[in-house]
Order: structure tokens, then C-alpha cells, then sequence
């Protein structure tokens, strides 16, 4: 018989051990769709009335397609499609130079800021209108499936028409000073025929007024192509907008850089821990089994320290390890020339089995790191107050059958946190289902998302 004091232990060991498996308050879908559609469609038809706006030019030359190569590896990035797969045209006119075909459409980024939501549309394929758009919510909030508007017009979305257009866009984000910053990278990423016609390139834009205030060209001695860039974290404070550093990670390349607004200058890093995991590329997502090598993918800030640095924690996409780094090493350019890092990139530790993540997100009001789960279909998270570890990491929300692939997580200035599910795996290795909801937008307060589990 077991006396109280074992039997105390007991029951205390068997709630922590609950508690590691409890999920905080589910994430509640926002928006869904079967295919995506745009109020300007780029062939005619528009929406909201006013003049046929002009169609962009599918014979226009490309600025410098083909120029550069990378040896193909046995295994593939999420930004690879197999050898033979083609891009598939379903307007009923089988017209491939058609400016939209539906099912060619795969969001991959959400953010908020103020009542808008920017959703990214990367040209992986070809029918892609704009890359770069937003959904009104004070105008959608009726519709569950609502129309795209191109961001912050149509015609800057029109590669073909000029050089100083957008190509193709993965993810977004705002940072402290009211400002919309992404990476264009400059590359037409289709099956067979990937091409790359513009410098991979920053740019911002003052969301109170809608322009475009900064376009930084990344040359190419940094930045060989535009393939591995699909995010950017900023760092800076409000009062000094002025002296911002972007960080971006290359999953291709495998490299993190640096790039300072003031000095309008970019370097980078490289270093061991931006390499993927050969033990993780495996991955089983929406039923289809695959390999994939992504290195370095994700950066997120912890809080700001007394002595004003910040922690910039950051991952491979393939690994469940999660490494971090101070922004003062960053911020440093000689630092990327050094040869030996010595101890500045640390090793947290593993998240745990199948915790392999695109995005992740730290949020100052509750402390907690949250995490966009492949494997599980879901989001996860991590209270920086406690240790670093396999069970400190719980699970907000999981759903293996409508939050396939969270291709993105990223969290506003209210404290809620967006997540964009978008098939993509199917997309790539199979076929969409086009009668399915194949792709969604979700939230949750952070605050609530923590509740029950070991985030807590």
C-alpha cells in the first residue's frame, strides 16, 4: 500500500504529465477557401466596378531569367517542386499565359495590423495576379471566403510591366514603427522553369499612407538568388525607426543576414546551426510522405534585456532544435567575417518529436514563444521563463485534417496570434481537392492560446 507522501507524488507527477498533453483554447478559423479569388483578376474582370484596368504583359521580357543555377540535391525544399510536375490551368480555355488560374493559387503568409489582413500569394506558379494583397475585415467580416485586393495597388504587382514591380512574395511582417516590411525575391518559381529576374530585394512600406519607402536591392555577392528568403523579423525600437536591423534567413543557402536601415548596408552569417537536421527531413504531412532539406528558417526577439540587448531565437525547418543568438552579436558586421563564433550561437535544446516548424513568434505579453508545427498540423509553445525543453513544450491546437501545413504564424500589437493553413504538400506531390476547404486563416488571443497547457 502506498503511503500518502508516495501517493501525493504520485498524483503530482500524473497532472504534470497531464499537463505537458493539455492543448490551450483552440485556435478559431477566420476564413476559408476552396480556391482563391481576387477582386481584380487581372483579365477583365474587377469587382468592384470602374474601368478595365490593364492586363499585364505575358510576352514582356524577363530582366534575366535563367542566369542563376544550383545543383540540383537528392532532397527537396518546400520550395521545390518534383522533376515533371507542371503548373495546372483550370480557367477552361487552357490558356497557361492566363494572368489567373485558381487552382495555381496557394497563400502562404497572414498578418494583421489594424483591421487589415496581408496575405502573401508566391508566384510558384504561373496564373498568380498579385502577390502581395490584404482582406478588409470591416468589409469582409460577413464573407468566410472573401476576395483578395491587391497590395498596396494592382499595377505594382505586374512584374512584367517594369522592373521596380513585385515578383513574388512568401511572408510579411510590421514592425514597432507602423511599417509593412517583405522580402520580393526577385524569382518566378515554376516547375521545370524557375527564373530569376530581379535582384532579390527589401522593401517598406508606411502602412498610414500606403507607400513605398525603402527598396534595398540585395546584391548578389550576399545573396545569390531570391530561392531561400521567405521571411524577415525586424528589430527596432518606437522613437527610432530610423536605426532598424532586418534579419533574414536563407533556407537554401543557409545563411542569416543582417541589414541595417541606417547604414542602408547588408552583411552575413553563416554557421553550423543554420543547417538542417538529416534526422528530421522526413516528414509525413496531409498524407503525403517526403524529404526535405530546409535549413535556417525562422528568427523571432525575445524581450529586451537591461543592457538593451535582445535574444534572437531562430530554427531550421528541417529540426525539431531551436537555437538562439544575441542581437548585439548581430547588429556587429566585423562579426560575420569572423571564422569562429566561439559561444555567441547557443543551443537551446529540442522541442520534442515532430515539432518541426516554418514560423515561430515571441509574444511580450504572455512571455511565451509559440510555434507553427508541420508534423502536427498544428501550433505549438514555450513559456521563456522555464527551461528549455521536450517537456516544457505543450501543444495549442492540432488538426491533422483542416490545419494542414501552417505555412505561417505571426502575432499583432493586441496580442493575438494569426495562423495561414494551406495544403501545400498536397499541392506539390499531389492534387488539391478543389470541392474541399483547402485553405485557412485562424486565431487566438495569446493569452487564451497558453491556457491548460505546460505554457502556463
Amino acid at each position: 500500500m502506498l503511503s500518502p507522501k508516495n501517493a501525493l507524488l504520485g498524483v503530482i507527477s500524473g497532472l504534470l504529465l497531464l499537463l505537458c498533453f493539455a492543448k490551450g483554447d483552440p485556435l478559431i478559423e477566420v476564413f476559408r477557401w476552396k480556391q482563391m479569388d481576387f477582386y481584380n483578376r487581372g483579365d477583365g474582370h474587377f469587382s468592384l466596378g470602374g474601368s478595365r484596368p490593364d492586363r499585364p504583359s505575358v510576352s514582356a521580357p524577363v530582366v534575366f531569367p535563367g542566369r542563376y543555377s544550383r545543383s540540383k540535391r537528392e532532397s527537396l525544399t518546400s520550395r521545390d517542386s518534383p522533376v515533371g510536375i507542371h503548373s495546372r490551368v483550370n480557367t477552361g480555355n487552357d490558356n497557361a499565359n492566363a494572368p489567373y488560374i485558381p487552382y495555381n493559387n496557394v497563400p502562404m503568409g497572414v498578418t494583421h495590423f489594424r483591421g487589415r489582413l496581408f496575405v502573401t500569394m508566391p508566384r510558384r506558379r504561373v496564373g498568380i495576379p498579385s502577390t502581395l494583397n490584404y482582406i478588409d475585415l470591416s468589409r469582409e467580416s460577413r464573407d468566410r471566403s472573401p476576395k483578395l485586393m491587391a497590395y498596396p495597388n494592382f499595377a505594382l504587382n505586374q512584374f512584367n510591366e517594369s522592373a521596380e514591380n513585385l515578383v513574388s512574395v512568401y511572408r510579411t511582417t510590421v514592425d514597432a514603427c507602423q511599417r509593412l516590411w517583405f522580402i520580393d525575391t526577385g524569382m518566378l518559381e515554376y516547375p521545370n522553369n524557375r527564373q530569376q529576374i530581379r535582384r532579390p530585394s527589401i522593401w517598406i512600406v508606411d502602412l498610414a499612407t500606403d507607400r513605398v519607402v525603402k527598396r534595398f536591392d540585395i546584391p548578389e555577392s550576399i545573396a545569390e538568388t531570391g530561392r531561400g528568403l521567405a521571411s524577415i523579423t525586424i528589430d527596432v525600437q518606437p522613437g527610432e525607426c530610423g536605426n532598424a536591423y532586418a534579419y533574414i534567413p536563407d533556407l537554401v543557402y543557409r545563411r542569416l543576414y543582417v541589414y541595417h536601415l541606417r547604414d542602408d548596408q547588408i552583411w552575413a552569417f553563416e554557421h553550423n546551426y543554420f543547417n538542417f537536421d538529416p534526422l528530421a527531413g522526413d516528414l509525413n504531412i496531409g498524407g503525403q510522405t517526403f524529404r526535405w532539406d530546409d535549413g535556417i528558417f525562422s528568427t523571432t526577439l525575445g524581450p529586451q534585456q537591461p543592457d538593451g540587448s535582445r535574444s534572437v531565437y531562430f530554427h531550421p525547418m528541417a529540426s525539431t532544435n531551436e537555437f538562439v543568438v544575441s542581437n548585439t552579436v548581430l547588429k556587429e558586421r566585423s562579426n560575420a567575417a569572423r571564422s569562429d563564433h566561439g559561444n555567441d550561437f547557443r543551443v537551446l535544446g529540442s522541442r520534442g518529436p515532430s515539432t518541426q516548424s516554418t514560423m515561430h513568434e515571441y509574444d511580450p505579453k504572455t512571455g511565451v514563444i509559440f510555434f507553427a508545427e508541420i508534423q502536427k498540423n498544428g501550433v505549438g509553445c514555450w513559456n521563456t521563463h522555464k527551461p528549455f525543453s521536450a517537456e516544457s513544450h505543450g501543444t495549442v491546437d492540432s488538426n491533422a485534417r483542416d490545419m494542414i501545413y501552417p505555412s505561417d504564424l505571426s502575432i499583432d500589437e493586441d496580442g493575438t496570434i494569426w495562423v495561414m493553413s494551406n495544403s501545400m504538400p498536397i499541392f506539390i506531390y499531389s492534387t488539391l481537392d478543389t470541392d474541399v476547404y483547402n485553405f485557412r486563416i485562424w486565431k487566438q488571443r495569446a493569452s487564451r492560446a497558453k491556457r491548460g497547457t505546460v505554457c502556463e
